[in-house]
């Protein structure tokens, strides 16, 4: 029995007479990585802006753990369970691996009325930080680099920290973007051990251009040309659609 963390119901987006994304509707389950591709301007960011509440649709809706999240500010929906990276790396260079997952742990506590003054408290004091960082942190493989300052890493590797830092705020669902993007192999290999132990726990939406590590990935791939979704289903049946390799694997490399 599947157990759908996140859904996509008719979702469209409108730019004027442009609709990016257009009646696409998805779900993604824990201990799935369910992988979106097609050609660039097929909708794809636009569709993650869409999930996160980077935009607000046109029309349709988004259901987050059961939860109607329609119109939801990111930061809302970061806290009701839905952590996300970007095509381009995000984290802070001057600070330490540790020091960059510690502040998104910090930034999902709720302040307690019964403890008002415990933003006065140093960080490094507040004990649910602190192990939600420590996990984060041994999850993503970076425990051995703690000290290190992110711009001392290689790209791969402040990839990592990325999703260590999206792993701080406990999410159920993460939804990558293009997470395997400018890596050399030893590197994309290590980032798909990453994705695939981090897949029982979690519901994974994975945006990404490096085919082979989709097809090594996904088990469930959707396609998506001018907005619209062309095909959904296994890896099998995407590479078996005609449709899909007119548009769009036949031009891969």
């Amino acid at each position: 029995m599947r157990e759908v963390l996140l859904q996509a119901q008719s979702l469209t987006k409108r730019f004027g007479g442009l609709a990016a994304v257009n009646e696409v509707s998805l779900d993604w389950a824990r201990n799935e990585i369910h992988a979106v591709i097609g050609p660039n301007g097929a909708g794809k960011s636009t569709l993650t802006h869409l999930l996160s509440g980077e935009y607000t649709p046109s029309s349709g809706r988004v259901k987050l753990l059961g939860q109607d999240v329609t119109g939801w500010s990111c930061e809302a929906i970061s806290h009701a369970g839905l952590g996300r990276s970007f095509q381009k790396t995000n984290v802070f260079l001057s600070f330490t691996v540790w020091e960059n997952i510690r502040l998104s742990a910090q930034a999902q506590l709720t302040p307690s009325p019964a403890k008002p003054w415990a933003w006065l408290q140093r960080a490094e004091h507040h004990a649910e930080v602190n192990a939600r960082a420590e996990q984060a942190l041994v999850l993503a493989g970076l425990a051995h680099q703690r000290h290190t300052l992110a711009q001392h890493m290689s790209h791969g590797e402040q990839r990592q920290l990325e999703i260590a830092m999206c792993l701080a705020t406990e999410p159920q669902v993460l939804l990558l973007d293009e997470p395997l993007a400018g890596m050399g192999p030893a590197e994309a290999d290590r980032m798909v051990e990453l994705l695939l132990a981090l897949k029982p726990n979690h519901a994974v939406l994975l945006v990404e251009h490096d085919m082979d590590a989709v097809f090594a990935l996904a088990d469930q791939l959707s396609v998506m040309v001018n907005g619209q979704l062309i095909a959904s289903g296994t890896v099998a049946d995407i590479r078996a659609h005609p449709e899909v390799q007119a548009a769009y694997l036949g031009e891969v490399t």
